[in-house]
């Protein structure tokens, strides 16, 4: 007797669509999932709560798995959602590498139990999905052609996330997608070559880049501040920028050593926060404590109130500006 096999959907969930990792992860399940039927979904940080608990798993009698790659949550009432999924009979995989999510795993704060999870600071998230799934390959004694030729992108997005920058373009690639729109650079990373030869699309997005940077750079160093803190000689430098944080970060860490770069993004509207080579300071734990997370080196956080300070200095200047009609 024949059995007729269910329609298969894949709802991937994971940091983007700028983020050149996050949506590196997502063509990574996209191309060994080739049959079945993926859904993308990205989120920054701040969304995360929101955009998980709006994955419903529909129609029910189809098979469902969810992967949530380069992103965590905070909200039990997530944890809730995905164990609620689980009991129907959804898998639910994690992988992630941020040492905020490592930590709350080890706290025993996620209260999940996950069909699977990869929890690691060994390698960027699209190199662990990648090593995940090639696994599963090798054991199932399976091939697939078109996921063993994506395995230079994910090199390059491993390089790149864990700031190694050892694989020339890794940065160029990394730049180019953070300049790309909506779901552009997913739909174009995944039907990419084993080369990398960036698509049409992707060359105009590289043209972008250039101009946009110098005109953020521009920004920063114009709303540049430089606070000397107490403790250890550590130098607190604050800036906007429009985008391109990584980049200023490090052309500033040569100026100022022993230093913490914080940087309020108005295209994320989120805070980025970096240090100098030199600089020890943990900015996962100091992003946690200001309700955001990330790595050591490279974390960041959204502090919405923030817009509220800065909405209320503009209506001081206005209004001081504003002259009565006579």
């Amino acid at each position: 007797m024949n059995v007729e096999k269910r329609p298969q959907f894949v709802h991937v969930v994971s940091h983007g669509p700028q983020c050149l990792d996050g949506v590196t992860a997502a063509v990574v399940i996209t191309r060994y999932y080739r049959t079945a039927t993926v859904l993308p979904h990205f989120s920054s940080n701040a969304d995360i709560n929101e955009t998980l608990r709006a994955v419903v798993c529909e129609p029910r009698d189809a098979a469902h798995e969810v992967w949530i790659t380069d992103i965590s949550w905070t909200d039990p009432a997530v944890d809730r959602h995905l164990q609620t999924l689980l009991d129907r009979g959804v898998r639910v995989y994690w992988i992630d590498h941020h040492r905020t999510a490592l930590e709350r795993f080890r706290e025993g704060a996620v209260h999940v139990r996950l069909t699977d999870c990869v929890l690691s600071e060994e390698f960027a998230a699209a190199r662990l999905t990648y090593a995940y799934l090639q696994a599963r390959l090798i054991a199932d004694g399976a091939a697939n052609d078109w996921f063993t030729a994506v395995q230079p992108l994910v090199a390059l997005a491993d390089d790149n996330d864990r700031w190694c920058h050892q694989i020339p373009g890794s940065r160029e690639l990394a730049l180019t997608v953070g300049a790309m729109h909506d779901l552009d650079a997913y739909h174009q990373l995944a039907s990419i070559d084993a080369t990398v030869r960036y698509t049409p699309r992707m060359q105009e997005a590289a043209k972008r880049v250039q101009t946009d940077l110098r005109r953020s750079v521009a920004v920063a160093e114009r709303s540049r501040v430089v606070h000397r803190l107490s403790q250890d000689d550590l130098c607190l430098v604050t800036a906007v920028c429009d985008g391109y944080a990584s980049e200023i970060a490090d052309a500033w860490g040569r100026a100022w050593p022993n230093s913490v770069f914080a940087l309020y993004d108005v295209r994320s509207l989120s805070v980025s926060l970096r240090r100098s080579p030199d600089c020890t300071v943990d900015l996962s734990r100091l992003a946690r404590s200001l309700g955001g997370g990330g790595h050591p080196a490279a974390a960041g956080c959204e502090l919405p109130d923030l817009r509220g300070t800065i909405a209320e200095a503009l209506a001081n200047v206005v209004a001081a500006a504003i002259k009565p009609e006579r």
